[in-house]
């Protein structure tokens, strides 16, 4: 796997045109792109396969997030995985695993990737939102379940990527957002953020930027700064 294979770029943008715009520009910089929720919906209900023009450039990781009652899980990551150039489809972890060894058998040709705990969730915010376990604690409980299960991999962020590589071993993918370059410091939302080099040494696979690159001047030079540090890591 080059370092360019280990960036995801995450194409968060609000329509077909700026997606192809960067798709354009990326392609060929960046392993895979990352089709999240509102691109995904607004597309969709623009009768625009926006999916399909993207998997024509890159592989796609269909980041939908998927948290329903299991049996409308299953149909959805049936439906999903069976688009072609799709990757990647995520769900979430929080039902345990006989539920995600379900979504798995569902999952192929794709692979299945377990969410752990968002990273606009921090440390601080378990016990309001009813938790009696460390935030740490639950990623890594969930991380099991997804490795039991069969998941391909987990999505974490990268403070807890070296505890969920000595929980889980090398078998599984280790899928990091939260991603901010050394030159870029702003995490917006996300409060677990890590530069790329730090994230791959702690035991993550792929990384999945977003602003740094979509915001840039010019995108195609970003996601080139990202991949040169990539390589500083893994060389």
């Amino acid at each position: 796997m080059t370092p360019a294979d280990r960036l995801i770029f995450a194409m968060d943008v609000d329509g077909a045109d700026r997606a192809r715009t960067l798709a354009d520009a990326l392609a060929g910089r960046v392993g895979i792109f990352k089709v999240g929720l509102e691109l995904f919906v607004r597309s969709s209900l623009e009768g625009v396969d926006i999916v399909g023009e993207l998997s024509s450039r890159a592989d796609v990781f269909l980041d939908l997030k998927l948290h329903d009652i299991p049996v409308t899980v299953r149909r959805a990551m049936k439906v999903a995985a069976g688009k072609k150039g799709i990757r990647f489809v995520t769900v979430h972890t929080g039902e345990g695993p006989e539920a995600l060894r379900t979504y798995v058998e569902e999952a192929a040709p794709a692979g299945a990737l377990g969410v752990t705990v968002l990273t606009s969730v921090s440390p601080d915010d378990m016990p309001g939102l009813g938790y009696a376990v460390s935030l740490e604690e639950m990623v890594l409980r969930r991380a099991r379940w997804a490795a039991q299960s069969g998941c391909a991999g987990v999505v974490c962020s990268g403070h807890e990527a070296a505890r969920v590589r000595e929980a889980v071993g090398d078998d599984l993918l280790i899928v990091t957002p939260g991603i901010r370059p050394a030159w870029q410091t702003d995490a917006h939302d996300q409060k677990r953020v890590m530069t790329p080099q730090k994230a791959i040494r702690a035991g993550a696979d792929h990384l999945v930027v977003g602003r740094p690159i979509r915001d840039a001047k010019n995108p195609a030079e970003a996601a080139q700064r990202i991949v040169d540090e990539i390589a500083k890591a893994v060389g």
